[in-house]
């Protein structure tokens, strides 16, 4: 059971807004079938802390279901759609005219998506073994890559202390100790079921469970945005 309705400390986030107690009482009793997450984990850093705008997570694909009044009303104020908005996928780079200006002082440049699968809870619920099977499942994937995709997995646990710091040096570690990931639930069983992959040319990157379940990035040198996408 969630509980009787909180207090939310984030007084102006969406949470305050949207998850009314009527709303709250009609699914605080409601733990979700893949990870048996709740609306009150769900709302844990709006509850926990007053500086959240949205103040919301999945913590799987269930929630957008079970709790569907509430992530409904808050996904269409935060993205600024209607109800009946449908998502639209274009990865068609030649549409991509613009570019940034070759003078301009830039390092480098990066893209990156999050993606999840199916079957597996979100970040801020899913359960350590699903977290594992992750892993061991885009390992596995990643271990076939070729060509100028090819390259090695790096798993958090365990790691060398050289591997450490080089992976430091390249800006390509992330860490644990964010508070708002904390409270959401992200970091459970930290550093158990995460890791990075990166290509031999470090062009080509995968973060392993971390916010998402996997974040793929396409990087390098220069500000060529286009070629990066491609």
């Amino acid at each position: 059971m969630s509980g009787e309705f909180p207090v939310i400390q984030s007084k102006h986030s969406l949470v305050a807004k949207h998850v009314t107690k009527e709303r709250w009482d009609k699914v605080k009793d409601i733990k979700t079938k893949t990870c048996g997450f709740t609306i009150a984990k769900a709302c844990a850093c709006a509850i926990e802390f007053d500086n959240q705008h949205c103040g919301i997570y999945a913590g799987d694909w269930d929630c957008y279901k079970d709790f569907s009044e509430i992530f409904d009303a808050i996904i269409q104020e935060y993205h600024g759609i209607s109800a009946d908005s449908k998502h639209t996928s274009d990865m068609d780079a030649s549409k991509i005219t613009g570019n940034i200006d070759p003078a301009a002082p830039v390092h480098s440049t990066r893209i990156r998506v999050g993606r999840s699968i199916d079957g597996y809870g979100l970040s801020p619920g899913i359960t350590k073994q699903q977290r594992i099977d992750v892993e061991k499942l885009m390992s596995s994937a990643l271990s076939k890559l070729t060509g100028d995709l090819a390259g090695s997995y790096y798993p958090l646990t365990g790691m060398d202390e050289k591997v450490r710091q080089q992976l430091v040096d390249d800006h390509f570690l992330f860490v644990s100790g964010d508070r708002n990931l904390t409270v959401a639930g992200m970091e459970r069983d930290w550093p158990e079921g995460r890791g990075i992959f990166h290509n031999a040319a470090k062009t080509f990157l995968l973060w392993v469970n971390e916010e998402d379940q996997t974040r793929i990035i396409s990087m390098q040198k220069g500000g060529d945005v286009k070629g990066v996408f491609e």
